[in-house]
């Protein structure tokens, strides 16, 4: 299965993102891919911190709210996937939580959308780990002042494999990989805005952990360069078979990043080191 990462610089204009998304998924599908994946905060990208959170940034709007039929990103892509043929991942959008069962909070989720090549929704994700942390960047971040954390973990059917969904700092917890490996999952997604910070200090060796523990291959398209409020990401959009191994590395510009996924690696790996099957209950003393 040919697979291909888009490597983004989103900035605060959406109609201007969907253009440029439009013109890279464009290209992968020339080159053949059949499943596409975007990053983290896809549509809309600005500074983030727990000072910004709702309200009016100083020089900035306020992030627009959707719900996620309206959103006019969601549209597009599902526009783009049955356009081009391909299964598309919109990495991340935040979309309302009006209409989903619970009273509006005033706040979004962070929402990873499958979509097949007739347009459909397939799957949809919602981030579980919320990123509240103070890196040292010059920037807090503070996410669970604006965004509902998800409590589901999904896997989803492609026609070739199972596709575990994440989000960005979902990264850092292994038990959640864990369960969709166990789950079935032979490729674990995980589109992220990672900051410079984090990203020069964990990123590669934490998607190559994911990737080799539970035998899988990781897919992780990127945010990259600087944002509107001058938060910078990583960049460096990687595809990493179930060895460990790196097969694409995005670097820090902007475009698509391609790979051929071999997925019997994935029952082979297995096979040689079958960990899945070696998790035991154990208690505390």
């Amino acid at each position: 299965m040919k697979t291909a990462l888009i490597q983004l610089t989103s900035g605060a204009d959406i109609a201007a993102n969907i253009a440029k998304i439009e013109t890279l998924v464009k290209q992968a599908a020339g080159h053949g891919a059949e499943l596409v994946a975007l990053p983290e905060n896809v549509f809309y990208m600005r500074a983030d911190s727990s000072a910004v959170a709702l309200a009016k940034v100083e020089g900035q709007a306020a992030a627009p709210k959707y719900t996620q039929e309206k959103h006019p990103g969601v549209k597009a892509a599902a526009q783009m996937a049955k356009r081009h043929s391909v299964w598309l991942l919109a990495g991340s959008v935040a979309v309302k939580d009006s209409g989903f069962g619970i009273q509006d909070s005033g706040k979004v989720f962070n929402r990873s959308i499958l979509f097949n090549p007739e347009g459909g929704v397939a799957a949809q994700y919602d981030k579980i780990h919320l990123f509240d942390v103070d890196v040292g960047d010059g920037q807090t971040y503070k996410e669970s002042a604006r965004i509902l954390p998800g409590g589901r973990a999904v896997v989803a059917d492609l026609p070739w494999c199972k596709l575990g969904m994440t989000i960005c700092y979902d990264l850092r917890f292994p038990q959640l990989c864990r369960a969709l490996a166990k789950a079935g999952a032979e490729i674990l997604a995980v589109p992220s805005a990672f900051t410079q910070t984090t990203g020069e200090a964990h990123w590669h060796v934490l998607l190559r952990a994911r990737a080799i523990e539970n035998g899988c291959f990781v897919i992780a398209p990127a945010q990259t360069g600087t944002h509107p409020g001058g938060r910078k990401t990583y960049g460096h959009s990687l595809i990493v078979d179930p060895w460990g191994k790196i097969l694409a590395d995005g670097g820090t510009e902007e475009g698509v990043v391609t790979a051929e996924l071999d997925l019997d690696l994935v029952k082979k790996i297995r096979a040689k080191l079958p960990s899945l099957e070696h998790d035991r209950e154990f208690s505390y003393t």
